[in-house]
């Protein structure tokens, strides 16, 4: 796309700040008159990404004054400005002579009236919701200096039948909830999936005949396969950064420890030698450090230590509550903050805390929340609710501000959800 003059300002959100930006977002023009369709579905992803970021509040397009007819044209932005309209996405989609589509989009400072952002994209027609993605992850990117995290997928355990007989299958969708597959079939118990780093494995674990298996297993072609009989297993393991190591929590007799795998040569080492029960490692997004629960202090609580093992440091301690313990600790994809489950007074709280134990905030609290996971970008955590009866568990997004709550859509009851980094850097578009 030719580019037009760059403005260097950034309309950057500070994090304290809960003020969303107004934004307008116009409707994709049709290259040719076969193309209005797609064109409009991609403007309502946008807008709802945009949306439920919580960092937004795209304007109602009854309130447009100006109607976009071509965007090579540039917009008449006082007509923008009446609206107080902050910035402007305009956009095209055309269908290409080899039946690929073509997106284009400008992303507009309407103050200062300078194009801060154009890019356009060549897919299939039927990837044109992932191209939506892509493209509000450039916006996201160029107005808050963060990374974007639409163009991701979240795996999770899908939970359907009574609750004496519930069905738990593993599947996966866009992070909005749409195209979602199965990939079990449900005969087997699977518990806690975890992506790889290069978003095309997941690990997790599985209940069927005799000791539970961790298995390995392709999402793009389907194959999976075994990478271990692990009696005692609690958790699936989670990838190393470079993807080239999974670490685990094993048990043996009474007490549990943790143990590194190396996926190459399936050789194990061990981590660490207590007898208390240690699991749930997490590796720091540069691969130098593990956090973990556990009760060695008496109480579950999360501890950090180097990757090869080694003293650990114990990092919570609630104030307001010293009966509390805490659990299911991850590391942040941007390294600044370790999200955890504390449970205390009868409540079930998902936070936050710095590797060196400072900074601890409750972003929401209730009855049994569980299962934190990052987006990509860390700014957000996706878990589970799971309100009892004979209702079954939902998943729900907040902030790390802990702003912005939402449910996500999922088809039934669902748990576990894992989320993917970001697909556009990993897999290539």
């Amino acid at each position: 796309m030719p580019t037009m003059a760059q403005a260097q300002t950034k309309l950057i959100i500070p994090e304290g700040n809960v003020a969303a930006m107004p934004i307008a977002i116009t409707n994709f023009v049709a290259g040719s008159p076969s193309d209005g369709e797609v064109g409009n579905g991609v403007t309502q992803v946008i807008t709802n990404n945009l949306k439920r970021s919580g960092l937004f509040a795209p304007i109602d397009q009854a309130a447009f004054i100006e109607r976009i007819s071509n965007i090579d044209v540039a917009p008449q932005f006082q007509n923008w400005k009446t609206i107080n309209a902050q910035a402007l996405v305009t956009g095209r989609m055309t269908r290409q002579p080899d039946g690929r589509l073509k997106a284009e989009f400008r992303l507009w400072d309407v103050a200062s009236g300078q194009q801060l952002t154009g890019q356009q994209y060549f897919t299939s027609p039927e990837y044109w919701r992932r191209i939506a993605h892509i493209i509000s992850d450039q916006i996201y990117e160029r107005l808050t200096g963060d990374k974007g995290y639409f163009d991701s997928r979240v795996v999770f355990v899908d939970e359907t039948g009574s609750k004496e007989r519930r069905v738990k299958r593993l599947a996966m969708m866009d992070q909005d909830g749409a195209n979602v597959r199965y990939l079990t079939r449900g005969s087997d118990l699977v518990l806690t999936p975890r992506f790889s780093p290069n978003s095309q494995e997941i690990t997790y674990m599985e209940f069927g005949q005799g000791d539970p298996k961790v298995y390995l297993f392709n999402i793009e072609t389907g194959q999976r396969e075994i990478v271990g009989n692990f009696p005692g297993m609690t958790f699936a393991p989670r990838f190393s950064p470079d993807g080239q190591r999974v670490i685990m929590s094993l048990q043996q007799g009474g007490n549990s420890n943790l143990f590194v795998m190396d996926l190459r040569s399936r050789s194990t080492t061990r981590l660490t030698d207590t007898p208390a029960i240690d699991t749930s490692p997490s590796y720091s997004p540069d691969g130098t450090r593990i956090c973990f629960e556990s009760d060695r202090g008496g109480r579950p609580q999360i501890y950090v230590m180097a990757a090869g093992g080694g003293p650990a440091q114990r990092i919570s301690f609630s104030k307001d509550d010293t009966n509390a313990s805490y659990s299911t600790p991850v590391w942040s994809p941007r390294g600044d903050y370790i999200a955890f489950t504390k449970q205390g007074g009868g409540q079930f709280a998902i936070g936050i805390i710095k590797p060196d134990g400072s900074g601890e905030r409750i972003l929401t609290s209730g009855y049994h929340n569980e299962g934190p996971t990052f987006a990509p970008n860390g700014r957000v955590l996706m878990f589970f609710r799971d309100p009892g009866g004979n209702s079954g568990p939902s998943l729900f997004s907040v902030d790390i501000s802990g702003r912005n709550e939402l449910k996500v859509p999922t088809p039934g009851f669902a748990s576990d959800p894992a989320w993917s980094p970001l697909l556009s850097s990993t897999s290539g578009q």
